[in-house]
């Protein structure tokens, strides 16, 4: 099957949008290959009719189209990550992952109209960790589990040099609910589960006096692991630990096919407090950025604004000071 015919039957709308939308993928999707952003199997992939494999492979697709556009120089080597951004000396190695929805509840990824069903916050933070962890063992090698052999990673077979940037893109777009219908990078403590799954942000929470049963203090709960359905605890707070130091920051999105129309989608980028070889603030397109910073005995965490707010916010000012005019 061809890759026209593939996304042919994939979106078949009949409409002017659904029109401009196939249009809009193949030609895209063609660029990306012709100019060897990807692999040797790319247009396989895209013509894959499995959800989880096409997706992995268009999320490729769509972000290396986002930092094109950001005005950054692309290249795609034949080993290592998915790309490598070489800006004012800087070497920046972004690898891609859209995780699958293992574990999630069939009522959220299936939802029937009109039926009610809870946010698998729990399930769906598992996700993202387990996403991450992925991603920084190709970066920095694991021991198997059957013989205790270390398996090199990047760093270990001199792919990715100790002063390069690396940075785990995740795209969350096969674990939205409601049949995928909306994007959403937020979680329950009303961070991005990127900020939870890497810097031990927890839910809201409210302390109460015992005797008195009055607040005595309100905030978000320091909650550095989270437990999985085995009893197993897997760690959420990956960026407070040196072992991490070498991964710069997660690129945190929620992307899909309607890029090509031009409508935004959810992206987040979360920093490493510790990294070795930090990601410059402002670098890939996103609308917030998240930054812990250390004071004596504790992280402050806090949001700015990235790179596609302050763009936007330029381009308001131009146009006020062309109508000033």
């Amino acid at each position: 099957m061809s890759l026209e015919e593939a996304i042919a039957r994939r979106y078949p709308h009949s409409s002017e949008a659904g029109h401009a939308l196939r249009e809009g993928l193949v030609s895209l999707c063609r660029y990306h290959i012709d100019s060897g952003f990807g692999d040797a199997t790319a247009e396989q992939r895209l013509s894959d009719e499995d959800h989880n494999v096409f997706w992995q492979q268009l999320s490729e697709v769509l972000l290396a189209d986002q930092i094109a556009k950001a005005g950054l120089r692309l290249i795609h080597e034949a080993e290592g990550p998915d790309f490598l951004i070489e800006h004012d000396g800087m070497r920046v190695w972004v690898e891609v992952i859209t995780p699958e929805p293992k574990g999630l509840p069939d009522a959220w990824i299936n939802h029937v109209v009109g039926n009610v069903v809870s946010l698998p916050h729990q399930e769906l933070l598992l996700r993202w960790t387990a996403a991450i962890k992925e991603k920084a063992q190709k970066l920095l090698g694991y021991a198997k589990r059957d013989t205790g052999d270390h398996v090199a990673g990047y760093r270990g077979k001199g792919i990715v040099g100790e002063r390069d940037i690396y940075v785990i893109a995740v795209n969350a777009r096969l674990l939205r609910g409601f049949g995928g219908a909306f994007p959403e990078l937020v979680g329950i403590s009303q961070f991005p589960y990127a900020v939870e799954a890497t810097l031990a942000v927890g839910p809201l929470q409210v302390q109460f006096d015992r005797e008195t049963l009055k607040e005595v203090g309100s905030g978000h709960q320091h909650r550095t692991r989270i437990r999985k359905p085995t009893g197993a605890e897997v760690p959420a707070d990956t960026f407070l630990h040196p072992d991490f130091a070498p991964i710069s920051a997660i690129w945190a999105v929620d992307v899909d096919e309607i890029l090509v129309l031009g409508e935004a989608r959810p992206m987040a980028v979360v920093h490493n407090p510790l990294a070795t070889s930090p990601l410059p603030r402002n670098f890939l397109p996103a609308q917030s950025e998240y930054v812990a910073t250390s004071y004596q005995d504790y992280y402050d965490v806090e949001r700015q604004d990235g790179l596609l707010v302050q763009s936007r916010h330029a381009e308001w000012r131009k146009e006020a000071r062309t109508v000033e005019r």
